[in-house]
């Protein structure tokens, strides 16, 4: 899920800041420390959407920065378990896909691709079906359900995805699948 979080926090203006309007120099300043920022309860750290205008900074002798205290809006994505998600297979292993779901890459265990016995290509790079010939390869569109995400290691939180629930895979599986519903009817 995507959030809009208003925080407050005293930022860090560094010297070569301040020939910059004040209202920039808070922005900049803020953006080097949160953007990209990865944690258990912030999620990760898109951009800095809104900044209050500051108030009086105050320096700090044998530092040199300025110090304002202030509010600002941070744009964050927090995957939670359950959540659907849209995404690009970015690479194939022998257990399983890593797919971009665009903040962030999750992984779809080779158990969780498809129902049915799936065999790795290693030449290919593709993960097929025995007995439905689906073939999952690099670059297809998939729908996924999150079911595990951990920031144990906030460098690398591991988001764990699968398309084995219905309505869930390869687009051009639910595409085949609608296809053959609407020909029974």
């Amino acid at each position: 899920m995507f959030y809009a979080l208003t925080l407050t926090d005293t930022v860090r203006v560094q010297p070569h800041l301040f020939s910059e309007d004040v209202q920039e120099a808070v922005r900049q300043a803020i953006r080097e420390k949160y953007e990209g920022h990865v944690s258990k309860e912030l999620g990760i750290v898109i951009d800095v959407m809104d900044v209050e205008e500051p108030d009086e900074g105050v320096v700090v002798p044998d530092d040199g920065a300025a110090y304002y205290q202030l509010s600002f809006t941070l744009l964050t994505y927090k995957p939670q378990v359950g959540e659907l998600t849209y995404g690009r297979v970015k690479d194939i292993a022998d257990f399983g896909a890593f797919m971009d779901i665009g903040v962030i890459d999750g992984m779809i265990h080779i158990s969780q691709t498809m129902d049915d016995f799936v065999t790795f290509n290693p030449k290919e790079k593709v993960l097929s079906g025995r007995q439905t010939k689906k073939v999952l390869k690099i670059g297809d569109v998939c729908r996924a359900r999150i079911v595990a995400v951990s920031f144990k290691d906030p460098a690398n939180p591991k988001i764990g995805l699968t398309m084995r629930q219905p309505g869930l895979g390869k687009l051009e599986w639910l595409a085949q699948k609608d296809e053959k519903g609407k020909k029974k009817a």
